[in-house]
This record gives structure tokens, C-alpha cells and sequence, in this order.
């Protein structure tokens, strides 16, 4: 049984591409494959699973060299099983930059495309077969692709994937203001979890000049809700960066609706970071980056100290 699965922090791509992803090798393919997970998934993905009526997917905490797995939506070992390269890894499907650090003992397909969203490349993949998907396989594809997009604000949106979004909706019948809208008021409410679960929530590792950096975004339509927690957030980050072997945990805080970011500023390295990456000037405990939305394409690749 092939296992396939996403990023650890699973947000709605890397909990939905799987199931589409296990679907097509299953159902067409013909070779059994299943959908996992590597932690629990957020409030939206959790809802876009309810909304479709699809099965939580088990969630696993590694692999062994008697797996078989493709990856899907990250190509990042540091976001994978920790015997990630003990497996027999057979193909990648994502739409990130190439990380590198996966090993494997041969050659297997990799299809990378600059999408925004790697439920985008597996309806391309899929083509003609999708006709064939259930209902909740079509809709976990276009709600991966709302998710990823944020309704098509964020500016790694690209025409291609606003096409297969309008006619994923136009085949299902349903509304995408509608649908997002309800996906984004799940995705905002946070109010069950710990600072240190809303601090690993939806987070990348990335060294900047040396320093580890735990790079969260939350992304949110009541963003008062996560900022009126900024001090016991802020008092949370030491802790959760020496758990997770981090010299910092950066909060972006995005306001998906007005289209911009506010970054939690708890010390003079992350002021000094804030203020060489986005060309701010920082008074207090946050700052507000205008436009920005995108951790891949906009934040990421700013970062410098």
C-alpha cells in the first residue's frame, strides 16, 4: 500500500492532495494507495473535510524502509518523517522551491511546477481521468486551491489556477465566495489552541545568516482575535523555539480581507530582521507590512539580517 502524504502541520493542500492524489493511484492507476497525515490537521482542513464528507486520513509520526510513499506538497525534509530517507520514496508532487536533502535509491518522478497550489498540479496530471472522481475528491481539489490562494489574493495565484478553481465550482455547482468565506471563518477560529500549537500551526523552518528560524503564518479574517493574545504569544516563542531547535519563531499575522501582514516584534532580532527584510521602521511589538500575503513569495525569499 502505497502511503501518500504532505507537510507536517497539515493545513487543507497537504491534507486534500493526498486523498486526491491516493484516489487516482487507487481508482485509475491501480496500484492501492492511501492518504495520510503527519500531525493534526488545522481548523480549516478539518472543515473542508466535513464539508466534502471525506475520512480523516490516519496520522503518522514516521516511516520505514518497508514503506512506500509519494510526497506531495513539499519536497522538505525538515518537514517530512524523520526516516524520510529510509523509505522507498517513489515520486514528489509540489509547488514549493526545491530544498533539496531527500535521498533515494532510485530514479523517481518529480513534477515541481511555479503553481500556486499542488492540488492545481494534480488535476493537471490527472486530465481527462478526473471525470471519473467523486464528488469530494473534486471538492477537496478546489477547496485546497481557495486555501492556497486565499480566493485568489494571494500573488502566487496564477491565471492557471484561477481557471481549474472557476471550473471545479462551475462542476460541483457551489459558489467560491460562499465556499471561501466559510473556509476562511473555520481556518480564523483559533480559540481552542495553546499559543504553542498557534505558533507551530502553519510553520516552515528556514536559516537566515545562520540563525534557525521557525517562519508561522496565521492566516485569518479576525485578525484582533490572534493580535490580543500578542503578549502571552510573544512569551510563548522562547519556549517553543528551543523545543523545536530554532533561535527564533517568527508570527505573521495575516489579514486575509484587508490584504496585509502584522509581524509580532518581541526583541531587537526580530525588529533588526523586520527592518533589513521589508524596509520598515519599528516603534513597538508589531508592525504592519502592507500586501504582504505569501510566506513563499513574498516573505521567504526577503528575509535578511
Amino acid at each position: 500500500m502505497i502511503k501518500v502524504f504532505g507537510h507536517k502541520s497539515p493545513d487543507t493542500d497537504s491534507t486534500g492532495s493526498p486523498i486526491v492524489w491516493a484516489w487516482y493511484l487507487t481508482e485509475v492507476k491501480g496500484t492501492p494507495a492511501e492518504a495520510k497525515l503527519l500531525g493534526e490537521p488545522n481548523t480549516e482542513a478539518l472543515f473542508v473535510l466535513q464539508h466534502w464528507d471525506l475520512p480523516k486520513p490516519e496520522i503518522i509520526a514516521d516511516v520505514s524502509a518497508a514503506d512506500t510513499c509519494v510526497i506531495v506538497d513539499t519536497n522538505n525534509p525538515a518537514e517530512l518523517p524523520p526516516s524520510i530517507n529510509d523509505a522507498k520514496v517513489i515520486e514528489i508532487i509540489d509547488h514549493h522551491m526545491l530544498v533539496g536533502g531527500i535521498r533515494t535509491n532510485a530514479p523517481i518522478a518529480i513534477t515541481m511546477r511555479p503553481l500556486a497550489c499542488t492540488a492545481t498540479i494534480l488535476h493537471d496530471l490527472i486530465g481527462a481521468d478526473l471525470k471519473k472522481a467523486p464528488r469530494g475528491v473534486l471538492g477537496a481539489m478546489l477547496s485546497c486551491i481557495l486555501s492556497d490562494t486565499l480566493e485568489f489574493r494571494s500573488p502566487t495565484t496564477t491565471p492557471h489556477d484561477r481557471a481549474v478553481a472557476e471550473q471545479l465550482a462551475k462542476a460541483l455547482g457551489v459558489s467560491i465566495p460562499d465556499l471561501a468565506a466559510a473556509q476562511f471563518a473555520a481556518k480564523s477560529d483559533v480559540s481552542a489552541f495553546s499559543d504553542a500549537e498557534l505558533l507551530r500551526m502553519d510553520s516552515k523552518e528556514y536559516n537566515v545568516a545562520g540563525k534557525e528560524l521557525r517562519i508561522s503564518v496565521l492566516e485569518t479574517t479576525a485578525p484582533k482575535v490572534v493580535l490580543d493574545r500578542k503578549a502571552s504569544l510573544m512569551a510563548s516563542m522562547p519556549a517553543v523555539a528551543t523545543e523545536d531547535g530554532a533561535d527564533q519563531v517568527l508570527l505573521f499575522v495575516i489579514d486575509i480581507l484587508r490584504e496585509e501582514a502584522t509581524l509580532l516584534v518581541p526583541n531587537d532580532l526580530v525588529k533588526q530582521l523586520a527592518e533589513k527584510s521589508f524596509g520598515v521602521t519599528v516603534t513597538g511589538d508589531t508592525v504592519v507590512l502592507p500586501g504582504i500575503m505569501s510566506r513563499k513569495k513574498q516573505i521567504i525569499p526577503s528575509l535578511k539580517l
